[in-house]
């Protein structure tokens, strides 16, 4: 009790200035964003986790394209593709087996820039279609087709994350949080099990329906998802055509996806090594004058923060420029900070 009783005019003494600091520092932490829901028993907490899987979803939708677009675009482009083939059937030589089949078969041959060889126009006519469907198929893979394999890559992904945490009884909150903490881990671990079950079916598909050995038909898939199209192997029976159209297309997509996954993994991962080495290093005194913005000699905790958010990669000195550009247009009375008045003064004029 002495103890306390001598503590305690030394704690009512202490220097407004450290008070203020803590003041500050409160504010400051304050300024996070404010964190998920946590799971909560009841009909309130299934409504709120309920709106936050379809904020998410609508999110999803704005950044990627709907399903049906996709296919509405797909199907434009194979309607076209098909008609104008199908009336040159007799100028495009080599192993037919159905005129409307073979026609579908060699847009989406000449779609992904397989190209196999058994099927090749034969005119003047048949080889301008070709090019125009060639550079017109690889712009639609590219800009539509490829972001609707990612929006379904996605969709699998938060199914994945679920059957994960199935048992854990855990709400939707923390499965959303899981999915923006390893996103692209998961994206990795769904397209990579895509492919192998496409090569799989695919080998078993040209080995029982098209009589290969296992090692031509695996082969044979390897060619054609990586669409080099030797031309050696490839469909030459109806039910192989049919097969074809549908699994050329989509394995074909998913080894382009997996490639630009991976890419985005090892970029993720250099950012993560890079975001651990600048919070790990320690401070200096030149540190200490290159962020110090103000040149007051003192570095302010926003000032740390931009600084080391600068060394991360997070932001560049463009970024704050024009952030700033923008504080000083709404700060009208130049007081140097904002206030309701000024965002009313700033909107008015």
């Amino acid at each position: 009790m002495e103890g306390s009783n001598i503590n305690q005019p030394l704690l009512d003494q202490l220097p407004k200035t450290l008070q203020n600091v803590d003041s500050r520092r409160r504010r400051l932490r304050r300024l996070k964003s404010a964190p998920m829901p946590e799971f909560v028993p009841g009909e309130m907490n299934d409504i709120k986790d309920d709106q936050s899987l379809s904020r998410y979803e609508s999110i999803l939708d704005k950044l990627h394209p709907s399903f049906r677009k996709v296919i509405l675009y797909l199907v434009i482009y194979l309607t076209i593709g098909t008609t104008c083939f199908y009336f040159v059937q007799n100028q495009i030589q080599g192993k037919k087996v159905n005129g409307v089949l073979d026609s579908v078969y060699f847009c989406v041959v000449t779609m992904t820039t397989v190209g196999y060889g058994d099927l090749v126009p034969n005119s003047a006519i048949a080889k301008l279609l070709a090019s125009f469907f060639v550079f017109s198929g690889m712009a639609l893979v590219g800009m539509v087709l490829s972001k609707g394999a990612d929006y379904l890559v996605e969709k699998q992904e938060t199914l994945l994350i679920k059957a994960l945490h199935m048992r854990d009884k855990v709400g939707p909150s923390v499965i959303l949080e899981e999915i923006e903490t390893n996103k692209v881990r998961y994206k990795c671990f769904v397209i990579t099990a895509t492919l192998v079950v496409l090569i799989v079916v695919g080998t078993v598909f040209l080995a029982e329906v098209e009589k290969l050995s296992t090692i031509d038909a695996f082969y044979c898939v390897c060619s054609t998802i990586t669409t080099l199209g030797y031309g050696d192997k490839s469909f030459s029976t109806k039910a192989g055509r049919i097969f074809a159209i549908f699994w050329i297309l989509t394995s074909t997509l998913c080894l382009a996806q997996f490639f630009l996954y991976v890419a985005e993994f090892n970029t993720e991962r250099k950012q993560k090594e890079l975001v651990q080495w600048v919070l790990s290093r320690k401070m200096t005194n030149v540190d200490l004058e290159v962020a110090d913005l103000d040149n007051d000699r003192l570095v302010g905790a926003a000032e740390f923060v931009l600084y080391k958010l600068k060394e991360m990669g997070k932001i560049s000195q463009d970024d704050v420029s024009l952030l700033l550009d923008e504080f000083e247009c709404l700060d009208v009375d130049r007081s140097g900070t904002l206030s309701t008045i000024d965002l009313s003064l700033a909107q008015s004029s």
